[in-house]
């Protein structure tokens, strides 16, 4: 592959860590904005080179980093904006609700045990009373007069544990007009109950939300199961994909008469993975729930899966260990062994994967997928018609850390493809700069890079957000 090198053109500093990346036109005006989300709970636009709030939520997000963690999964998610915004406004957010923490499913750290079959068929159970927060997806109006309003809650989630929430979670599919939605496995590690693969589980999914369509119920119950929603929110909703670990949304990329789908799957242990598909066979919730009523299974051909827990990328999930004979070496045991047999022949193959240890030239070796986005411009030509993607921070990056930025392409015989490191030429000096975010423009001609010299979403003003430019 080209080899490629970009600039970095800085935007906007000294903002809190941005979760959203992309842009919109707004109501009564010609051209797009840049809007930045972070994870505390603002979203800015910039216009005429200065930043501008357009809303703040920090009120409604949870305490983040609490307990002496900084580091946090949760907070303002997803920003999507509808494709009539421009006309009528509308736009969803997905957060963390304020005064919604709990003490978690498990009181330990889970880790798969194959000689243990305890461990391998755990059950969330006490739903109610065992879990850490409920994430909150709603429709807002941008007013005739500049003030913002909460016009409906679509879904209020339970989640399990504090991470793998997924983010970046919101995007309206272009195909479809339907509000996409993006979902974690429920967090921990592994995980413990198997969400993932759970045809009426929330957790571990794409899904597909038709919000042309009314529903009598302004503020849903409280749910982890699809079977727990009244029946005209069932309606409007489809499941695009299942097997999902955690996810930095999906984006669309228009290639002739129909969409390349791109979401990329954070790994465990092992690996990070880029999928790409085109055509799917979404699954009805309401024939989901009646299905399960009938205790038979309903499954399509056609239908993705990404195929998490039993697999990791092109892997079975694997426990990594130190060998003690050899410290240079790691010992691998399949966690899932039964469960890697039964999806080895109807899972998605992914485009491309890097690896968390990898001695190969010109690769890196990554620690979690940040940002997936396909690139239409002709500014940087080697990029045209490929996908871009980052990572949070490559391994050995010295002396200070340093995220990594990449891409692939998609072959005509639907084959996997290697990738290839992008070069870039920013000096960020002394400090640190994990990459945690990739966005773009309505038409893919832009990329834009979010930066932040800590994990720590408590370690406040870190943020640079950057333009990547020839």
């Amino acid at each position: 592959m080209i080899k490629v090198k970009v600039g970095l053109q800085p935007i906007v500093s000294k903002i809190n860590l941005p979760t959203v990346l992309k842009t919109a036109i707004l109501p009564g005006d010609s051209k797009e904005r840049l809007f930045i989300a972070t994870q505390v709970g603002e979203i800015f636009y910039i216009r005429n080179g200065v930043i501008r709030t357009f809303i703040d939520i920090r009120s409604r997000i949870l305490k983040l980093g609490v307990s002496g963690r900084g580091y946090d999964e949760r907070g303002l998610l997803g920003l999507a904006f509808h494709p009539d915004f421009t006309y009528n406004g509308l736009f969803y957010l997905h957060y963390s609700a304020a005064g919604t923490e709990g003490s978690g499913a498990l009181s330990d750290s889970f880790k798969p045990d194959p000689c243990d079959s305890a461990t391998l068929n755990l059950r969330w159970r006490n739903r109610e009373k065992q879990y850490d927060h409920i994430d909150t997806i709603e429709e807002w109006m941008l007013q005739s007069n500049g003030k913002h309003r909460k016009r409906r809650t679509l879904l209020n989630l339970r989640r399990p544990f504090y991470n793998h929430n997924g983010f970046n979670s919101l995007n309206f599919s272009p195909e479809t007009g339907k509000l996409v939605l993006t979902t974690g496995d429920g967090g921990s590690g592994y995980d413990p109950f198997n969400l993932s693969q759970g045809n009426l589980e929330i957790a571990g999914k794409i899904i597909e939300i038709d919000v042309s369509k009314d529903t009598p119920i302004n503020e849903p119950p409280i749910v982890t199961r699809f079977n727990e929603l009244p029946t005209s929110i069932q309606e409007t909703l489809t499941v695009m994909a299942k097997g999902v670990r955690n996810i930095p949304g999906i984006s669309f990329q228009r290639y002739y008469n129909q969409y390349i789908k791109y979401a990329g799957n954070v790994g465990q242990n092992l690996v990070e993975s880029i999928f790409s598909f085109v055509h799917y066979q979404p699954l009805q919730v309401t024939q989901l729930v009646q299905a399960s009523s009938m205790n038979f299974k309903y499954d399509k051909e056609g239908f993705i899966n990404f195929g998490w827990r039993g697999w990791e990328g092109d892997f079975p999930a694997s426990i990594i260990g130190a060998c003690p004979q050899n410290p240079d070496l790691d010992e691998k045991t399949i966690a899932f062994y039964n469960e890697a047999v039964t999806l080895s022949g109807n899972r998605l193959h992914p485009l491309t994967s890097y690896f968390h240890k990898d001695t190969r030239p010109d690769t890196f070796e990554g620690t979690a997928l940040t940002g997936v986005q396909p690139y239409m411009g002709k500014r940087i030509p080697g990029l045209t018609g490929s996908v871009v993607f980052t990572d949070l921070a490559r391994k050995g990056s010295t002396p200070q850390v340093r995220g990594a930025l990449a891409y692939t392409t998609v072959r005509r015989n639907g084959k996997p493809n290697e990738f290839s490191v992008i070069q870039t030429d920013y000096e960020f000096g002394s400090q640190s700069a994990y990459y945690v975010n990739l966005g773009t423009n309505l038409k893919q001609t832009r990329l834009y890079l979010g930066v932040y010299r800590s994990t720590n979403v408590t370690d406040l003003n870190q943020g640079t957000v950057f333009e990547i430019i020839p």
